[in-house]
């Protein structure tokens, strides 16, 4: 069964999960889980508070599992594991660096940590770690960015773990989920294709931003920091590129104002999150549509 070890682990319909950008609340969660993929709500540098908010929404709501993933060099990372620990968060998703110096936090509060990483080497450290399962992401996810395309990584990556291997990068539709599963993902994660849904918060013109963006639109910025983001070109992104043109410092990068409670209707003003994806996404779905179309049609040859 194509995915089955993901849904065991996870319990859930559907070896789909949401990709945890920051800006992902919980009103962006919900259909996710309600449709039985996995929603996983993104921490970015929001406060303690906005989290302890969005997971009391979450759990009023929805009695479906779902994750939350936190930049693990957050300025408040101790009381955000007091949070996870508080309302009982059962999934925790770790990316922006290093976590293995959580990882025993995590494992005394029975808390399942599942480590997103952009290379081969690094998804072997983790289960040899304890990890029990992990995201290998690709150059052309949205947000934090891997470094290589994920699709050539994948059969290698089946022949060096042990442990399920979710993928996240470029996967929007049933050929690119397809070929994920052929090449030997147990699970797929997706950012952007689940941002241009009719069901999720983003503003419209956030939205519009994605579905409008053509074949030089999607921008890496900050790539001389330890932190590339995959973006939508914007006025932000122009201004972050003159940075690097001028040779400034990691320092000099505001990333308070880029993850942190910001004003999601101002496109212009702050990251556009978004991968290579965004390209080939030209109208808005349903969260139901796309399941539909990523899971079922995709993998019904395979299941034969």
């Amino acid at each position: 069964m194509v995915g089955q070890k993901v849904k065991e682990f996870f319990q859930i319909e559907y070896p789909i999960l949401q990709a945890g950008f920051s800006g992902i609340d919980a009103k962006s969660v919900l259909p996710v889980c309600e449709e039985g993929g996995l929603g996983v709500l993104g921490v970015g540098l929001k406060s303690p508070e906005w989290l302890r908010g969005q997971l009391e929404e979450i759990q009023k709501n929805t009695q479906k599992p779902f994750g939350v993933e936190i930049f693990v060099h957050h300025p408040k990372i101790g009381e955000i594991f007091k949070v996870l620990l508080e309302k009982r968060v059962k999934f925790v998703f770790t990316d922006g660096g290093n976590p293995l110096p959580l990882f025993p936090y995590f494992e005394s509060a029975n808390i399942e940590v599942i480590p997103v990483v952009p290379t081969i080497r690094l998804a072997k450290k983790m289960e040899e770690n304890g990890a029990k399962i992990v995201v290998l992401k690709g150059r052309e996810s949205g947000a934090f960015t891997g470094i290589f395309p994920v699709f050539p990584m994948i059969s290698l990556a089946k022949k060096i773990l042990k442990i399920p291997l979710i993928v996240r990068g470029g996967i929007y539709d049933k050929m690119t989920a397809k070929v994920a599963f052929l090449l030997g993902a147990d699970g797929i994660q997706i950012g952007t294709r689940l941002i241009t849904t009719f069901e999720s918060s983003f503003p419209q013109a956030y939205k519009q931003k994605i579905i409008s963006a053509q074949s030089d639109d999607v921008k890496i910025i900050l790539d001389f920091t330890n932190y590339p983001l995959s973006v939508i070109k914007n006025e932000f992104s122009e201004r972050m590129e003159k940075l690097k043109e001028k040779n400034a410092f990691p320092e000099e990068v505001n990333f308070e104002k880029i993850f942190g409670e910001i004003n999601l209707e101002n496109v212009e003003e702050i990251p556009v999150f978004g991968g290579i994806s965004a390209i080939a996404i030209n109208e808005l779905k349903s969260t139901k549509e796309i399941f539909k179309e990523i899971f079922e049609e995709a993998t019904k040859d395979l299941e034969k």
